[in-house]
């Protein structure tokens, strides 16, 4: 099998252009291919696809590699524009065009910042100050990314509050492929916004039928939703430890299915749903004769068909024990879960959880 192939972060991109802006600011020379030392110690080099010496700036951009990942920034175009700044000023960063704006509080950086977020700052203050000959300069950054607000319309930013662009990202500065960082950390800081706002119940779907379904259930405003996707391990347990006082996990069947039995990432290539647990859950409800039905099945969509026809409610069983796994993570935090299942037309056909959090009565249970 032929190993799959690293990529660089929009961070690692952005500094290697900084390097180069700055380097022809102060010499009349763009280095090409420029180099710029990684976090862990790696010095990868980066081509130049476009430069321009001004008076006063210069500008250089890279093109991101994210290797075979499938990243909706691959083949962005970086630009960095630096200048001097006033004196005594220090490294200063802005938002150009494509680069966004920090709008609401719970990042790891103020309202009205450029989302340009620590890491690369600091590979790109590095950066400047080597080229500087040790000291640090009086210089502004400004980052931009060609058709970035288009890009960001993709990603987690409109709904973090990021707007008028995409985040320069990366703690690494190295794109592993498939690992899912950059989705896993957009949740992350989705529960941190949400906090900040003072939200305390919480919601993270699956998918946008579930997101939905959720959303009408419980009366959750936009920022309370986590795309949680696949990664319900990554909701629960950054929620553990960053609580909120209630937490939805919302989803179809299938996926549900694999969180009931214990699976923590639902992709369909890392996890399977396994009929014979189905099958386990159904007997005490529909008997033998309904369970070797579903062992013998092929899917859990058949599983549920059978279950319905037998006038059996899995739904609901399939609900219990996801609820008993998210429990198990959550166990020791102070955060109550439920569970909401639903099915391909976002009907909800299974709950586990709620009648511990909800007034006896509420309309339409």
């Amino acid at each position: 099998m032929t190993e799959l192939r690293r990529g660089w972060t929009t961070g690692a991109c952005a500094t290697a252009a900084t390097k180069a802006a700055y380097t022809a600011l102060l010499t009349g020379e763009f280095p090409d291919p420029v180099q710029i030392v990684l976090p862990r110690g790696q010095t990868p080099s980066f081509a130049l696809a476009v430069e321009r010496l001004d008076d006063g700036s210069a500008m250089a951009g890279v093109v991101k590699d994210a290797g075979d990942d499938p990243d909706v920034t691959h083949l962005a175009l970086i630009r960095s524009t630096v200048r001097p700044g006033p004196a005594g000023s220090g490294i200063q960063f802005v938002a150009g065009p494509g680069v966004g704006t920090v709008t609401l509080p719970g990042l790891p950086l103020d309202v009205g910042e450029p989302a340009i977020n620590p890491v690369p700052r600091q590979l790109m203050r590095d950066a400047v100050t080597e080229v500087a000959g040790g000291s640090t300069p009086d210089l502004v950054i400004e980052i931009s990314v060609d058709h970035g607000e288009e890009i960001a319309q993709h990603t987690w930013n409109p709904r973090l509050g990021i707007l008028g662009g995409l985040s320069i990202l990366g703690t690494t500065g190295v794109v592993v492929p498939y690992s899912c960082s950059a989705w896993i950390d957009s949740i992350r800081r989705g529960v941190d916004v949400a906090r900040a706002a003072g939200l305390q119940h919480l919601a993270g779907a699956t998918g946008s039928t579930s997101e939905r379904t959720v959303a009408e259930l419980y009366g959750l405003p936009q920022l309370a939703l986590l795309d949680m996707g696949d990664f319900a391990g990554a909701v629960l347990k950054y929620v553990r430890r960053h609580p909120v006082q209630r937490l939805t996990i919302a989803g179809g069947f299938g996926k549900l299915s694999k969180l009931g039995q214990g699976q923590l990432d639902l992709h369909s290539g890392r996890s399977q749903v396994d009929l014979p647990a189905l099958a386990d859950l159904a007997r005490p409800l529909g008997g033998d004769e309904l369970a070797s039905q579903i062992e013998a099945g092929t899917t859990a969509l058949h599983a549920l068909r059978l279950a319905q026809s037998a006038g059996v409610d899995l739904g609901a069983a399939v609900a219990r024990a996801a609820l008993d796994t998210c429990a198990a993570v959550l166990s020791g935090s102070p955060v109550h879960v439920d569970v909401v299942v639903i099915d391909r037309a976002g009907a909800v056909i299974g709950r586990a959880g709620h009648e511990e959090s909800e007034p006896r009565g509420r309309a339409g249970e």
